[in-house]
């Protein structure tokens, strides 16, 4: 055994015995892996290695801590993970002959020991057996790596994925928002597609929903909210997109569509919308059993007939429903 570990202490011994790299070897392989490695010592901030530097030896850490940094545009050091002792570095640029691919600086006053890249390899050609449990603990390591690699990367998806969908969906609903549908619909317009495909715009709202809140409360309020917007959702065509604007505000967006077919989209809503039975939350003003029924007012508005841009179709949407609540609300009024 080389000189360099037989001064090391009892404890130091453990750690480098049942490192990954060499806890499958054998006394006898281990003894003549153990020759072959140098003690090195780095000062707490000193580098280990640097990226993009050749990489002639790898590493095991007796002791302290390492932090392994890349290095991003304008020279920006970004932190990627800290090595503990037991754990190796530095074996993928001396199999894959690659410059260091992390800069790896010591947190405190550390210890290592290094092994060669030409001792490496001779155990590699001349002894297949040490050098097969050295290659296969490397690549056990790098799977565990890359599945921790794989579910971080799942969960940052997933994370993106929800946040995304919280971005442009309404939380009471699950409609999209305002947010978006204003931003589809300038979109359509941006593309030129409003000059060669009818699209319709209706806006929607509830009648009276206050009344509601007033005699069975707000959470019998909400559960109207979330109803019809089910039943609105249940009578929509494949490709049409449905928003909750605020309160008890919707729009719809109807992609190919002409005044005629926006106006039946629309009476079929609003029938839907009616003919429901939504039950009453128990309160003061509510006996058990009780069910509230709901109205809906109706504007369309088509481009490029009525509009040439989104903000003017939006406006124009808006006036035809204002029309149909001051005609006395519960019907469909077309843009003038």
């Amino acid at each position: 055994m080389s000189q360099a570990v037989e001064a090391l202490s009892p404890q130091d011994k453990t750690v480098l015995i049942n490192s990954p790299l060499l806890s499958s070897l054998s006394k006898l392989e281990f003894d003549a892996v153990a020759a072959c490695l140098e003690r090195r010592c780095i000062a707490k901030d000193g580098t280990v290695f640097s990226e993009g530097e050749p990489g002639k030896e790898l590493f095991i850490l007796l002791s302290g801590e390492l932090n392994a940094y890349v290095t991003q545009p304008g020279e920006i050091q970004r932190w990627m993970f800290t090595i503990t002792p037991g754990d190796f570095l530095g074996e993928m640029s001396i199999i894959s002959n690659d410059p260091r691919s992390a800069t790896i600086i010591a947190e405190v006053d550390s210890e290592l020991m290094a092994l060669k890249d030409t001792d490496f390899y001779r155990f590699v050609s001349r002894h297949p057996m040490i050098g097969v449990k050295l290659l296969k603990a490397i690549g056990d390591v790098q799977n565990t790596w890359l599945e921790q690699t794989a579910r971080h990367l799942s969960d940052l998806m997933s994370w993106g994925e929800t946040a995304r969908r919280r971005a442009i969906t309404d939380e009471l609903t699950g409609l999209y928002n305002r947010r978006f549908l204003e931003g589809l619909i300038k979109n359509r317009f941006g593309q030129g597609i409003v000059q060669m495909r009818n699209i319709a715009l209706l806006m929607m709202d509830l009648d009276k929903v206050h009344i509601i809140n007033e005699t069975y409360g707000a959470p019998a309020g909400d559960r109207v909210i979330v109803m019809s917007a089910q039943a609105l959702q249940r009578h929509l065509r494949n490709g049409d997109i449905a928003a909750r604007l605020s309160g008890d505000e919707f729009a719809v967006l109807l992609q190919d569509t002409d005044e005629q077919t926006a106006r039946e989209v629309a009476e079929r809503i609003r029938t839907a919308i009616c003919s429901q039975e939504i039950p009453a939350a128990p309160g003061p003003e509510a006996k058990n059993g009780a069910v509230i029924s709901v109205q809906i007012s109706i504007g369309i508005a088509t481009a490029p007939a009525h509009a040439g841009d989104a903000e003017s179709l939006m406006i124009k949407a808006d006036d035809a429903l204002l029309k149909a609540k001051n005609l006395g609300r519960n019907r469909v009024e077309i843009a003038d």
